[in-house]
């Protein structure tokens, strides 16, 4: 997975305060296999977008060319583990022991809308997140705030990631070799429309 610099994103939140009478924000969900760049994708928005954005992603962690878990990293630069393969707590996706402590200390807080945000990321929602009842009890109210979202997916799961890519009024892209390098642009276009005039 390639990684994009966290500086130009911790930028955004000294950008331009929220304009007055915008559109309706934007729900943008974006799904596709493991490894498919979906958080690629969602890096390069957040490097280029012009409003301010908030939110957290997450990272794969290799030790000797192996995997060995996943870090979850707020857009205002925090680190915690989200998983590890020698994670002993009772939370388990394969291989991986899931650190729901981590996901409500760092993870949640990134997700409460805050005045002058103009965009929420969260990469992902998937099957460790969702193990956390907080987690998708935080997503519900996100879903109802006045501030757009750029969601990743997983492409397979049921439950709560069904139900969220069956959501209405949500714009759903599926992230493909062949597209991927153009969806940052696409994305930006569909985030700038939102705050022109009514």
């Amino acid at each position: 997975m390639t990684l994009v610099s966290l500086k130009p994103m911790l930028s955004s939140f000294n950008r331009k305060p929220p304009t007055e009478n915008r559109k309706p924000p934007r729900r943008i969900l974006l799904t596709g296999p493991p490894r498919g760049g979906k958080t690629t994708v969602v890096q390069r928005v957040v490097a280029r977008f012009t409003g301010a954005a908030a939110g957290f992603y997450t990272r794969e962690v290799r030790r000797a060319g192996e995997r060995v878990g996943f870090e979850i990293v707020t857009l205002d630069g925090q680190v915690a583990w989200l998983s590890r393969v020698d994670f002993p707590g009772p939370f388990r996706v394969g291989k991986y022991g899931v650190n729901l402590e981590n996901l409500h200390r760092v993870g949640l807080p990134a997700l409460e809308p805050a005045p002058g945000v103009d965009l929420i990321v969260v990469d992902e929602v998937g099957k460790m997140e969702c193990l956390s009842p907080r987690f998708i009890a935080a997503l519900e109210r996100l879903w109802a705030a006045p501030v757009s979202l750029l969601i990743t997916v997983s492409a397979r799961g049921g439950g709560y990631m069904q139900r969220l890519k069956e959501k209405p009024d949500k714009i759903l892209l599926t992230v493909t070799p062949e597209n991927r390098e153009a969806l940052p642009d696409r994305i930006l276009a569909l985030l700038e429309t939102m705050s022109g005039p009514s």
